[in-house]
């Protein structure tokens, strides 16, 4: 018996009307997922501006792709596979990832007002600015593809097979991926750790 699919999520449903030719469709696609890929991308890339320049070439592949989408996954595997094949691409091509500043520009200015709601002092502020720093410089510093799986896993909340459908690997290459890429995170970031625990 063939499987139907009874639930079609949206952004599924506009990319079968974009393989119809449907500009509007297109549109609405790209406006509902612009913000995502470029949250993606910033942490991926570490600057906006680049990260808003790698979205359009994202979405400029989605729609050239259009005639190979199958709507056999979530859109935004598809989706996701494209743009980290985008970063992988600008890791492997510029070589600039190694001069980046931060991981998350909003941060900061997050922590800082996280602590004024809920009257944390300043000593603690600094402390979690410094700690929030350190590990975005660790999370920086890992190789381009575990990166990618660190942020898809923390940032985005994607569990293994997620990940693994993305990044076109077995679950368990995901899960040896990421061991080494916590493994690497947890001796960089060993000293803040408190000692005695």
């Amino acid at each position: 018996m063939p499987r139907i699919m009874t639930t079609v999520d949206v952004d599924t449903q506009l990319m079968i009307s974009v393989q119809r030719d449907d500009g509007s469709s297109f549109a609405e696609l790209l406006n509902r997922n612009r913000a995502l890929v470029i949250n993606y991308l910033s942490r991926m890339v570490v600057n906006r501006a680049i990260a808003e320049e790698l979205a359009q070439d994202v979405f400029v592949r989605v729609y050239r792709s259009r005639q190979t989408y199958e709507p056999t996954a979530k859109f935004s595997t598809w989706l996701y596979r494209i743009t980290t094949n985008v970063a992988l691409n600008y890791f492997r091509d510029d070589k600039r990832w190694h001069n980046q500043i931060s991981l998350d520009v909003q941060d900061a200015a997050q922590v800082r007002r996280e602590a004024q709601d809920k009257g944390v002092l300043i000593e603690e502020l600094m402390v979690r600015e410094v700690v929030a720093n350190q590990i975005r410089h660790a999370i920086r510093s890992l190789p381009p593809k575990q990166r990618a799986a660190v942020i898809m896993h923390k940032y985005d909340e994607m569990d293994y097979a997620q990940i693994a459908r993305i990044l076109r690997c077995s679950p368990s290459a995901v899960k040896a991926l990421m061991f080494r890429a916590y493994e690497t995170l947890r001796m960089r970031l060993r000293n803040l750790q408190p000692s005695g625990a």
